[in-house]
């Protein structure tokens, strides 16, 4: 089954957290923070927004930094999404 996002809709599956700090203490799983970057698997095809014309910028593949706490989780064949608008998307990570 896929995902196929809606308006400025875009699918994002999140990267690891690190497991360990620069000096090299490991983290147990609930010391991790919440990962903010993240892989964009589908984007929506734009459109009309709130009465404005809103052009896609991300593409599959793009790596981005989203705000911590935005977005809808979502399972789906084991795996774990979060769909989100472009306007909550901060940066584009190369």
């Amino acid at each position: 089954m896929n995902i196929k996002p809606l308006s400025d809709r875009v699918v994002i599956k999140m990267l690891e957290a690190e497991e360990t700090t620069k000096s090299g203490i490991i983290l147990a799983g609930n010391a991790k923070e919440k990962p903010q970057v993240a892989e964009i698997v589908a984007v929506g095809p734009g459109g009309l927004v709130d009465g404005k014309e809103v052009k896609m910028e991300l593409t599959v593949g793009d790596k981005v930094l989203i705000s911590k706490y935005s977005g809808t989780e979502v399972k789906l064949d084991g795996a774990e999404y979060t769909i989100v608008r472009q306007s909550d998307v901060l940066a584009i990570v190369e």
